[in-house]
């Protein structure tokens, strides 16, 4: 069975606002030869990474309430990467989880 294009998986599914790293995000990108933007790009399209399913559910209900929402990322290196939106959408911010 072949899947089938399914466009809106491609859009976005909230604003992102402003884009912040912390350099501890930044140096643990680089060290893994990753770029913020694919995480940005997982994360804008719903793709919440390693999240267990209640903090999934929570998200998905954040996306309707307008609460925050929360994605983790394992890079290539081992190092977890976070990346958070602001319940008012203004800012997400890629950092570390001891930098929260």
């Amino acid at each position: 069975m072949t899947e089938s294009y399914n466009p809106s998986a491609d859009r976005p599914r909230f604003r992102l606002g402003r884009l912040h790293a912390t350099p501890g995000a930044l140096a643990a990108l680089k060290a893994a030869k990753s770029h913020p933007i694919a995480l940005i790009i997982q994360h804008m399209r719903g793709d919440w990474g390693e999240l267990d399913e209640d903090d999934r559910q929570q998200n998905e209900i954040a996306l309707v309430a307008g609460m925050r929402l929360l994605s983790s990322y394992t890079l290539a290196t081992g190092k977890k990467v976070w990346v958070i939106t602001e319940a008012d959408r203004s800012v997400t911010t890629l950092l570390l989880p001891d930098e929260y």
